[in-house]
């Protein structure tokens, strides 16, 4: 396996910033890509230290949130309306000459640039809105499907409610999901983003995966077809200048992840001898994504005074499609590393936590993670380890403060106690993946966006719903008290940037709070990806 490098620079900013230059590269090249944290990133992870580790999420979950589904759609329903209010005040959107889309903190977009024939209401009926979408239904990533099915429900019940209605016209309309499988495979993610854009005709497309959606994005923006909350947390999706089309999912970016993991290791290296090197290592998914999360990791190393002269770290790739862990990981338990740090997705995160017991690496480490892309008990859960499921006690998770069905712990909160139930009576079980939760999250704000474009002048339109989505400002019921859905044109391109780290208790089968709620939101710099050099210009 092939060692990636990469290099990075962190400036101070204001006494209490981190300018993190964080290198992302794919298997041919090194580049940088910057984001901006504030120092809640180390002062969080510091809790870790003290925090209680019986307090569970739910402590957290309880906080200041509606106490039923009522109450919750009333809370929308006034969150929808201030940002209609917002946009109306400041004369935002599509210009009357039908040249301009403008939007909050400058954002504007071209729409003499659009092909001649683009239609701004294609795949809106009188009675239908055509949604498309690619992702993984089978193959290593075929736990993605779940939160399509989520997705699909959500689209479903709130076409039977009459969400989505034109409040000028009084047309009320139905979403219609189209779901196409790729794998997890972009030579599979382009033709099947090409049928729903030719022959479908949808009014959006929808991509799951670093690879795909690179693929894909300067296609669906040249064409000025909304390709929301791309199911992938690269920080290209922070572009609302050169991409303005595209936008991310309800989670910190990989590159935010990183430096939450570094921040981590700061606080608790004292714990290790001072007369050696603290080692850590990785298995990294050999794809754009897995190279993000390395060389971000690498990069914060390397600004950092405290870890860049005591820490060596060691990492290995694989392929996606790989169907075992064994090599690499046998090759990096012979290292004895102090800290593991999962950089991959999919079946293999499993892999990892059972060949970590077997080989005698969770033994050795004292810290061992899983990223967020392998989210909740699907992965660690004794359903999916075997036995009484102890061999996954333990392993930390930067979480992004979703709101696991699955987890009794979250099994009191109105919400997801409303929603257990009618996804169930759907046929759709809650506790069979994460990613059901997952589906919701991501579906959600989708789902309002086209809400607040149905209130707006022209109604549910391409411009109104991307206009909607860079205007958001919500309470999401499936993220912890203190995580909000939130984007501000050029000033703030990613809907979440926040989370917690936790701890998976064995014993109890659930998360466990390790720090507070990690407040970054409007701190991540815009990123203009440079796929030729695989840095943020």
């Amino acid at each position: 396996m092939q060692r990636r490098r990469g290099s990075g620079l962190v400036a101070g900013l204001a006494g209490f910033a981190l300018l993190v230059a964080a290198c992302g590269s794919d298997d041919g090249g090194d580049g940088a890509a910057a984001t901006t944290v504030t120092s809640a990133a180390s002062s969080s992870t510091s809790a870790g230290s003290t925090a209680s580790t019986s307090e569970t999420t739910t402590a957290t979950a309880a906080g200041d949130q509606p106490g039923s589904l009522e109450e919750w759609e009333a809370r929308w329903r006034e969150e929808r309306a201030a940002i209609v209010a917002r946009i109306e005040e400041n004369g935002w959107g599509k210009s009357a000459d039908g040249t301009t889309l403008t939007g909050p903190e400058g954002w504007t977009v071209d729409l003499t640039a659009c092909p001649k024939n683009w239609s701004d209401t294609e795949g809106v009926t009188d009675s239908v809105i055509k949604i498309g979408q690619t992702m993984p239904l089978s193959g290593t990533y075929a736990d993605v499907g779940n939160a399509g099915r989520a997705i699909g429900f959500l689209f479903d019940y709130y076409s039977d409610q009459g969400l989505f209605e034109d409040t000028t016209s009084g047309t009320v309309r139905r979403i219609e999901h189209i779901v196409k499988d790729d794998a997890y495979d972009p030579a599979r993610a382009i033709p099947n983003v090409d049928e729903l854009l030719d022959h479908e005709k949808t009014f959006l497309v929808w991509t799951q995966g670093t690879p795909s959606t690179l693929k894909t994005y300067d296609k669906l923006n040249e064409r000025c077809v909304p390709q929301p909350m791309a199911l992938t947390a690269h920080v290209a999706w922070g572009d609302p200048v050169n991409h303005p089309w595209t936008t991310g999912i309800p989670q910190p970016t990989y590159s935010t992840e990183a430096v939450v993991w570094g921040a981590f290791l700061e606080q608790h290296l004292h714990e290790f001898p001072a007369d050696r090197k603290v080692k850590v290592a990785s298995l990294v998914q050999s794809n754009d994504f897995g190279a993000l999360y390395d060389a971000s990791f690498e990069a914060y190393i390397a600004q950092s005074p405290e870890l860049r002269d005591r820490v060596e770290y060691v990492s290995e790739t694989i392929e996606a499609s790989a169907p075992t862990v064994v090599d690499p990981m046998t090759t990096l338990a012979a290292e004895k590393p102090d800290m593991w740090i999962t950089m991959l997705a999919g079946t293999q995160c499993t892999q990892i936590v059972t060949e970590a017991a077997r080989n005698g690496l969770n033994e050795t480490a004292k810290y061992l993670f899983m990223p967020q892309s392998c989210p909740g008990a699907t992965y660690v859960g004794k359903d999916a380890v075997g036995g009484d499921g102890s061999v996954s006690d333990g392993w930390y998770l930067v979480s992004p403060g979703l709101k696991d069905l699955a987890d009794p712990s979250f099994h009191d909160d109105p919400y997801v106690d409303w929603l257990r139930g009618a996804l169930q009576a759907e046929g759709i079980d809650p506790d069979v993946s994460t990613y059901t939760s997952s589906g919701i999250n991501y579906a959600f704000p989708v789902v309002q966006a086209l809400a607040i474009a149905g209130q707006l002048e022209g109604g549910v339109t391409r411009t109104n719903f991307q206009l909607a989505l860079r205007s958001m400002d919500m309470t999401s019921p499936m993220l912890l008290p203190g995580i909000r859905l939130h984007m501000n044109g050029l000033a703030d391109a990613y809907i979440v940037e926040g989370g917690s780290i936790q701890r998976w208790d064995a014993a109890t089968q659930t998360y466990v709070n390790e720090s507070g709620i990690i407040d970054l939101d409007g701190k991540a710099e815009l990123c203009a990806w440079d796929q030729a050099t695989s840095t943020c210009a």
